[in-house]
């Protein structure tokens, strides 16, 4: 049994969405203020803690619907024939739809939530829905209240005339009335759904199922008993508003405080002792005695002196002292865990070396302590030792829940990136180690992580990562999100595929948490381009932009992936010129030559041409999708000026075949000036050609052998690099990028 996906309806930003649920692992990646947190937060709320609903999880986009029905209620108030718009009312409110995959041999676990007689295995529906108790005590504790309000308000306003300051008292309206009344009058319920009637989602929308009226909910919570859940909230040991005081341990959630909890439940020799708690309950007894004996003799004297002031008088009871050890005082200090500097079994205890917890690095604490809260759900859940007992003395039959469902909240949180990685490639298998786990199929795990750290994606199967994409608001309405199954991004392509989760690997993932995306050719362009965007594009700098270096022959393998997360991205390419009657030798571009571009990205992706005359005779909006928020930028024919023998300046056409030339001729005074070896110095060379087809030559035959890492590191020590110009064709590229991610921050405003 597994959980296959849930749909999430009416929650905050996720106003209707789809999110597949891997066997084993999944995370959810995306940008800032995507929707991660909100689908924690949902899986949280309704399976874990319903009380924590406000009318702020409600999608902004509803509320104004909402306080119609309520302005409804107000103006046929006292109506004998009232609709209390039950129905509307509904369709409004937050819901979960969890979707199990269950095999034929676990049906003796689902037997209360099968739909039909004719179900004969497969998924299996519940949706956990938050609604009304009540609608008519909903409705007449609205009126009331409202009506005395206004009642209020009407007499304040005939006391008060001229009043400054008119009466403003609550509610104004049902969502307002619902701010301080919703725990009072909602609560959860849960309906069976017909696996006949799911829906695959449409443009990334969830198609979740009607409930017919009249259909009546489950008695209980079906989950009690087949899911077991445990949650690591994020910033874990501050004030977190999520964090789960019923379940998270006492004094923060430090290995000392939780290896006491766990001794409490697991170990403790005085609950339900046996065979094995002989000798230590012995041993405490022993010393329980000793301590008795001492503190009788140590305070002997004082009780003398005591019973010499007529206490505790004629006939009264005597005072004596008896101590009460208990085996989990010995862990209740700060002191409780420590670590040992030196690891030497030759060394005796008292030449040992060791700090106490709180002197561990911060990172490593709370590594340490995700790591033991993971063991901790792991032997709850398996009924580890006295747990066993505790759980199983009534029935004599140990019961334990099929599925186990683990929630982590950013568990970058505090921790470096190291650390962040070994923790994610050991997280699961913590959770597997127990002799009924394992590869076993008996029980199943799911851990679900939300996160914002590249380092964490980076260590997880590409086919896990769930994207949380941002939709702009549509016209009328708000901002939302849809849910990418990166799993099924490249569908058959397996070479693709492959490319791409290589290269994902071998450089970063942190696109997935980027505003908008650049991809580049070189080292150049990556050393040089953020260098352009400090200077000259202070908007752009203040961005989360990932930068990615893949050339043009290798860019549009990711094309699948770019369009799938919907990201703003801008391609910043080479022409690469070449000449097809030569074997498409790489040759110095050039109009009316028959010339081609040698380039896979300017082919197969944007702007879709071959002819190097097609491409420099494109418009500058002809070179982005419009699909996709993409572009493409590419070298074009530039004006440059240069001095003929009598020193008059001439203008004459530049054709650039890659960053280096183009930025070259973007700023030849510059270049003209430069002092240096390699590349710099062949480019200075070029730059003091007596024209602009002789500067381009020379530059290309630099290029062929030239170490442009080195080039562009030198440019960087120039005394005034502020100075360099973007290359034409790059800036063309980020002023479009700067104009989409302005579009996209206001679309985003609510």
């Amino acid at each position: 049994m597994k959980i296959e996906f849930v749909e999430i309806q009416n929650f905050r930003k996720l106003n209707s969405c789809r999110v597949n649920f891997d066997e084993k692992e999944t995370i959810f990646v995306g940008a800032n203020n995507s929707g991660k947190t909100s689908a924690m937060d949902a899986l949280m709320y309704f399976l874990k803690d319903k009380s924590r609903f406000t009318t702020r999880d409600i999608t902004l986009s509803n509320w104004k619907e909402l306080n119609e029905i309520g302005n409804s209620w107000i103006s046929e108030s006292g109506s004998s024939s009232m609709d209390f718009h039950i129905k509307e009312l509904t369709q409004l409110l937050p819901h979960l739809d969890i979707w199990l995959s269950v095999d034929n041999s676990e049906i003796h676990y689902i037997s209360h939530i099968i739909p039909t007689l004719d179900w004969a295995g497969g998924l299996l529906g519940v949706r956990l829905k938050f609604e009304p108790k009540n609608i008519g005590d909903l409705y007449k504790d609205f009126l009331t209240t409202y009506n005395a309000s206004k009642n209020a308000t009407t007499e304040a306003d005939k006391k008060g005339k001229g009043a400054k300051i008119p009466l403003n008292l609550w509610p104004h309206s049902l969502w307002d009335f619902l701010e301080k009344r919703l725990q009072n009058h909602f609560e959860i319920t849960c309906y069976i759904l017909d696996p006949k009637a799911l829906i695959e989602p449409v443009d990334g929308y969830a198609m979740t199922q009607n409930i017919t009226p009249g259909t009546l909910p489950l008695d209980s919570n079906p989950f009690i008993g087949l899911i077991k859940i445990d949650i690591i909230n994020a910033q874990r040991g501050f004030s977190d508003t999520n964090t789960d005081n019923s379940n998270s341990p006492k004094v923060g959630g430090n290995l000392s405080a939780q290896l006491r909890e766990y001794y409490a439940k697991h170990l403790d020799p005085f609950d339900q002792p046996d065979d094995s708690d002989i000798d230590a309950l012995q041993s405490i007894e022993n010393a329980k005695t000793t301590f008795d004996e001492k503190l009788k003799i140590s305070f002997e004297a004082s009780l003398s002196e005591l019973e010499s002031l007529n206490y505790p008088g004629f006939g009264g009871p005597s005072i004596t002292i008896s101590s009460k050890i208990s085996a989990i005082d010995g862990l209740n200090h700060d002191s409780a865990i420590k670590y040992d500097i030196f690891k030497d079994s030759t060394s005796s205890a008292e030449n040992k070396l060791s700090l106490p917890e709180k002197s561990n690095g911060l990172g490593y604490q709370n590594l340490i302590s995700m790591v033991f809260k993971l063991i901790r759900f792991r032997d709850e859940w398996m009924q580890v030792g006295k747990r066993l007992k505790q759980q199983s003395s009534d029935d004599k039959v140990a019961k334990f829940e099929p599925l186990h469902l683990i929630l982590i909240e950013e568990p970058e949180a505090h921790l470096h990136a190291q650390v962040q990685q070994v923790f994610i490639r050991r997280a699961y298998q913590v959770l597997r180690n127990n002799l009924l786990l394992g590869d076993k199929k008996q029980f199943t795990t799911q851990l679900i992580v939300s996160t914002h750290s590249n380092h964490i994606a980076h260590e997880i199967d590409f086919n896990s990562l769930r994207y949380f994409r941002r939709k702009a608001a549509e016209k009328g309405n708000v901002p939302t999100t849809t849910v990418i199954n990166l799993s099924k991004t490249f569908g058959n392509e397996k070479d693709t595929t492959k490319f791409a989760i290589r290269y994902l690997k071998t450089t970063h993932c942190d696109l997935f948490f980027a505003d908008a995306v650049i991809l580049i050719e070189g080292p150049a362009e990556r050393m040089l381009l953020p260098h352009f965007i400090k200077n000259h594009y202070p908007t752009l700098d203040t961005c989360y932009i990932s930068i990615l270096e893949i050339g043009g022959s290798h860019a549009h393998k990711l094309k699948p992936l770019i369009e799938d997360l919907g990201i703003i991205t801008l391609i910043i390419t080479d022409i690469d010129s070449v000449d097809p009657t030569l074997k498409r030798k790489p040759v110095p571009p050039e109009r009316a030559k028959g010339f081609e571009t040698g380039n896979f990205t300017l082919k197969d992706w944007l702007p879709k041409k071959v002819n190097i005359d097609d491409l420099f005779a494109l418009d500058k909006k002809d070179k982005h999708s419009t699909q996709f928020p993409q572009r493409v930028a590419y070298q074009f024919p530039l004006n440059t000026t240069y001095q003929d023998d009598k020193g008059v300046d001439k203008i004459e056409e530049a054709f650039p075949y890659t960053f280096e030339d183009a930025l070259a001729f973007e700023n030849l005074g510059i270049f003209k000036s430069l002092t240096g070896n390699g590349m710099i110095k062949k480019f200075n060379v070029a730059a003091n050609k007596s024209n602009a087809k002789e500067s381009g030559k020379a530059m290309f035959e630099a290029l062929e052998s030239g170490k442009k890492a080195e080039f562009a590191l030198e440019l960087l020590y120039l005394e005034e690099p502020n100075k360099l110009k973007v290359p034409g064709y790059i800036a063309e590229g980020l002023d479009w990028l700067n104009e989409q991610l302005n579009i996209k921050l206001d679309a985003n405003k609510i």
